[in-house]
């Protein structure tokens, strides 16, 4: 009897300075309220802190998960039969594969704030995608995870 591999779940949330942004952006529209009183400012500060985290909070709300067989990356869904070889990309080559290297028809999960990426080749016929481009600040446990569940199917 096979053992299933463990699973990989990692949250690619936003980094700690967006969170301070996101009080500046309610601080400029609480600025702007100003004229208006004091009550009218201090709505401004808690609506637009709290719109402004909101955005924040959902882009960095997407996950990448090798589960059940499949690699799950934000919207997409790989059976990890249909996927190649992985190459783990240091910071210098992510940003190549992110800029003049990318190839257009690719599926790209990006975060410009995480720095290392990794990139896997898909080797169905039936898929017009080359590879997956997935940032990650793990680069390691994710093409890892992927050979395991390679490995277990």
């Amino acid at each position: 009897m096979q053992l299933s591999a463990a699973p990989y779940e990692e949250r690619l949330t936003a980094p700690r300075s967006w969170w301070l942004i996101s009080f500046l952006v309610g601080l400029s529209i609480a600025l702007v309220l100003l004229p208006f009183g004091t009550l009218p400012m201090l709505g401004g500060l808690a609506g637009g802190t709290a719109v402004a985290a909101v955005a924040a909070s959902s882009y960095g709300a997407v996950r990448i998960r090798v589960v059940g067989g499949s690699l799950i990356a934000g919207d997409a869904k790989v059976p990890v039969t249909a996927l190649g070889e992985t190459e783990i990309l240091d910071p210098e080559e992510a940003r190549a594969w992110r800029t003049y290297k990318a190839d257009t028809r690719a599926f790209l999960l990006l975060r410009a704030y995480i720095p290392t990426a990794v990139r896997i080749q898909v080797t169905d016929p039936d898929d017009p995608t080359p590879y997956l481009y997935l940032s990650t600040r793990e680069p390691e446990r994710l093409a890892e995870a992927v050979r395991t569940a390679k490995a277990a199917v």
